[in-house]
């Protein structure tokens, strides 16, 4: 026996992207633990990825030989193929789809699997750039909504590091599930708590943090820019806005307010759900003196007024002056980074007029033809679950089971997605193989060599569309670029953060701090100002509006006629990270449905009772927990389930529609999701 201790980094989609110790024992990992390599992190990992990883890597549901579809779609029935024949098969049938209908008849349908440089999107997008495939627009999934409004009131800008947490006077948890899937900004948070800091949870669900919070307020799904609007109109009322710094920073003051006065805090208690006590104490709150920490998270993003939502709540510490000396927003981590994307990616290679797709009207277009220009006839899934976590689950399956669309499958894992591909192709595990990871949420650059090989006949992504280009005759010599070169092409390699290395260079055993020119932390109005076109904070963003049309301009609210009686969230797993660990057991098991005991009562519905959820998109049939975690009129189960988890053959992605889209973004509105609960069919 030998065993050995390497370091790598979580690649899994979380903002925390931890540094980790892995035991290898033999060539097999024997544990995973949290390392200190990252600051940020500090030893500490997840449940999840401390338990699940070997089972992970070497479990049986791991895919380790290329496969070819013997049954029919979605059935699972697949034959082992060579390397050389699922090349050639790849080949033939994209070949076919290119002479006729083009090349745009192709699209890569990816999202953020695992998060490194490199397996993300590297050798992928010059592969897809240089062959003339369709363009995908990736961020409306998830996480689009939150950032264009991050940049269209702070610009491409980072906000304050999430270690500024620990000491503020006052830190401010909105729509953020941060025990589950934030875990070292909660960190933060106790210690601030236990120097006599308080907490405040804006959020529908009492989360675990909710529960540890001095006041949790919990408003109807999609008002939260009332309640921003109410907060700013009450803080102004009780003299609380910083009018110097308003007046020297603030873009779109007035605009912003006439719309805000509106809501006093007795209205936007009534259209919130709220009581007005709890609106009133947290303009109180924020008014004291102290820094302020905010920290945002998706699930405000997820509804159709997401946008504004965000937009409404960022605006409160610029309203107050509450940037520097320990105040910020946590947000825009990923711009801390001198990312080379075009470099990295070969933008020069897309063809001009090349389409754009959004991910979310995907199976739309796969299953309804309606596309403009050349239907889709061939699509490479990877690093994507698209069967279970997209909106409309039904007609995403639909389109998948089509005989006439090639779909080739990428991943470590026979998903629900694999098994309606033609061939899949084994990748390797993050432990596999090298990569460079930046963070969305926090300034902490990483490098990861492999702690182990790759397992079987896996190979990395970047391998894998290495052979891809030469078996399709891509001669360019970007396509024989190494791993450590794609890195070098991923960053800039002259930035003076990295102390003259080149990023494959970079220590793996300490993260990089991504710092301004300065050396200290990345904070705005102390060595960071606004990037928007007018260097201020833009509350009316005309950068927007050109973007997503004339209502984005200013943060809007958008009503909606019930059709059901009841609105879904979906909440994160301390199981899962989205449907990444899916196929592992402790991920099998139904998820839950959370109900008020008002609803549940009126239904006559008892906890722990099989219920049928449904509304004109499908149907779910889940446990019933009656709790009043959940607020009345609304229900709550966690996302990304399998499938197979599922007595209908559906989980509560079927229930969400995909047509309906955030006010920024054209964002998916997962949060929005109107359903009737009942008792589950005999």
């Amino acid at each position: 026996m030998f065993l050995e201790e390497r370091p790598s980094v979580c690649t899994y989609d979380c903002p925390d992207t931890c540094s980790l110790t892995v035991t290898v024992e033999d060539g097999r990992i024997a544990k995973v633990r949290g390392s200190r390599a990252a600051p940020f992190t500090d030893g500490v990992i997840c449940t999840k990825v401390a338990q699940d990883m070997i089972g992970l890597v070497h479990g049986p549901g791991r895919v380790l030989y290329p496969l070819r579809r013997s049954g029919p779609k979605g059935s699972g029935q697949f034959e082992r193929i060579s390397w050389e024949a699922a090349l050639d098969e790849i080949h033939r049938r994209v070949d076919e789809v290119i002479r006729r209908w083009g090349p745009q008849a192709v699209a890569p349908f990816n999202y953020a699997g695992p998060h490194g440089f490199l397996a993300g999107d590297s050798m992928s997008m010059r592969f897809f750039n240089r062959l003339g495939a369709s363009q995908l627009y990736r961020r409306a999934l998830c996480g689009g909504v939150r950032s264009e409004a991050w940049a269209g009131t702070y610009g491409a800008v980072a906000g304050c590091p999430p270690e500024f947490a620990e000491n503020a006077a006052l830190n401010v948890v909105w729509g953020n599930n941060a025990t589950v899937a934030n875990l070292h900004l909660v960190r933060c948070v106790r210690r601030a708590m236990r120097k006599g800091g308080k907490l405040v949870v804006v959020d529908p669900l009492r989360t675990k943090i909710a529960q540890q919070a001095d006041l949790h307020l919990a408003p109807r799904p999609g008002t939260d820019i009332l309640l921003a609007w109410s907060v700013a109109a009450e803080l102004e009322r009780a003299g609380k806005f910083d009018d110097a710094f308003i007046a020297a920073n603030v873009l779109g003051f007035e605009d912003f307010m006439a719309r805000a006065r509106e809501w006093p805090a007795a209205r936007a208690a009534e259209a919130c759900g709220l009581p007005e006590q709890q609106i009133r104490t947290f303009v109180q709150w924020l008014g004291e003196d102290g820094p302020l920490v905010m920290a945002p998270g998706n699930g405000i993003e997820r509804g159709r007024n997401g946008g504004s939502g965000i937009r409404g709540a960022i605006a409160l510490p610029a309203l107050l002056g509450k940037f520097g000396k320990g105040s910020g927003i946590v947000l825009g981590a990923g711009n801390a980074f001198a990312k080379t994307t075009g470099k990295l990616q070969r933008s020069d290679f897309t063809p001009e007029g090349t389409r754009t797709i959004n991910l979310v009207d995907m199976g739309r277009h796969l299953a309804e033809d309606d596309i403009a220009g050349p239907p889709l006839r061939a699509v490479f899934i990877y690093n994507h679950n698209p069967a279970v976590v997209h909106p409309d689950q039904n007609r995403m399956r639909r389109g998948l089971s089509r005989e006439d669309v090639f779909a080739v499958g990428i991943d470590t894992t026979m998903t629900e997605s694999m098994a309606y591909c033609d061939v899949v192709l084994p990748a390797a595990t993050h432990f596999e193989c090298a990569d460079l990871y930046p963070a969305y949420g926090h300034h902490w650059l990483q490098r990861a060599e492999p702690v182990i090989p790759p397992l079987g006949e896996s190979l990395p992504n970047t391998e894998i569309f290495r052979r891809l280009a030469a078996r399709f005759g891509f001669d360019e010599p970007c396509f024989t670029a190494t791993d450590a070169e794609l890195m070098d092409d991923a960053v800039n390699p002259t930035d003076p953060r990295l102390g003259g290395l080149r990023p494959s260079q970079i220590p793996t055993d300490r993260a990089t701090p991504m710092t301004a020119p300065d050396g200290a932390p990345m904070v705005l109005y102390e060595n960071v100002r606004p990037a928007t076109p007018s260097g201020k904070v833009e509350l009316r963003s005309e950068w927007l509006a050109a973007r997503w049309g004339a209502d984005a301009m200013l943060p809007t609210w958008r009503e909606r006629q019930p059709s059901y009686p009841l609105m879904l969230i979906s909440p994160a797993s301390d199981r899962r990270i989205s449907s990444s660990l899916g196929s592992l057991p402790p991920s099998q098991r139904t998820p839950r449905l959370m109900m008020h005991p008002a609803d549940a009562e009126v239904r006559g519905l008892a906890n722990g009772v099989d219920v049928r959820m449904w509304n004109e998109l499908g149907e779910v049939v889940l446990p019933l927990t009656v709790t009043d975690a959940v607020r009345p009129g609304v229900v709550a189960s966690e996302k990304g389930a399998w499938i197979a988890t599922s007595p209908t053959g559906q989980t509560i992605s079927a229930l969400a529609s995909a047509d309906m889209r955030a006010d920024l973004s054209e964002g998916a509105c997962f949060n929005d999701t109107l359903v009737q609960v009942g008792p589950a069919r005999s």
